[in-house]
């Protein structure tokens, strides 16, 4: 082969070094900016070139694959041309994989079937998604930060009234 570049799989699935999937990864085109729900949950990029990326997910059926005409489209070599489902069974997420050559995995389980939750990593070959279903919540003082900054307010008060005294 002139490229270099070796096939493997039923599906043409190409096999390539880290650095041409980095390079897949930036060319990607970006997906779509949707705020995650119950209602419209989002598979949310975190491989190289994708963090941030979202694509919402609808109710149905769903095909992920490199292939144009999958309802979420993957130009990854590592994903094949027709590699899962996302099936939305009354608001119950389920990942299927559809005899991709480099397997479909939650929380790094390769699995063929699979119930997805808030928070799940799913990865397609070599591509990495988050499932969300809400918003992370911006992260507030806990009450150890409280209970630290009341302690030393006290310590200043003490101080004060010993040093006025």
């Amino acid at each position: 082969m002139a490229s270099g570049r070796r096939f493997a799989g039923s599906q043409g699935t190409q096999l390539f070094t880290s650095d041409e999937l980095s390079q897949w990864a930036a060319e990607a085109g970006p997906g779509t900016h949707g705020h995650a729900s119950e209602r419209e949950p989002v598979l949310q990029g975190m491989s190289t070139g994708l963090e941030g990326h979202r694509f919402s997910l609808r109710a149905g059926r769903q095909t992920i694959g490199r292939r144009d005409d999958n309802d979420i489209v993957v130009n990854e070599p590592s994903v094949s041309s027709a590699h899962a489902w996302i099936i939305n069974q009354q608001g119950h997420y389920v990942v299927m994989n559809t005899l991709s050559t480099n397997g479909t995995f939650v929380n790094d389980q390769r699995v063929h079937e699979a119930s997805i939750k808030h928070g799940d990593r799913v990865r397609f070959g070599q591509v990495e998604f988050v499932f969300l279903t809400r918003e992370p919540r911006a992260r507030k003082p806990g009450g150890i930060m409280l209970l630290a900054g009341v302690l030393v307010l006290a310590g200043l008060a003490a101080l004060l009234g010993w040093w006025l005294s």
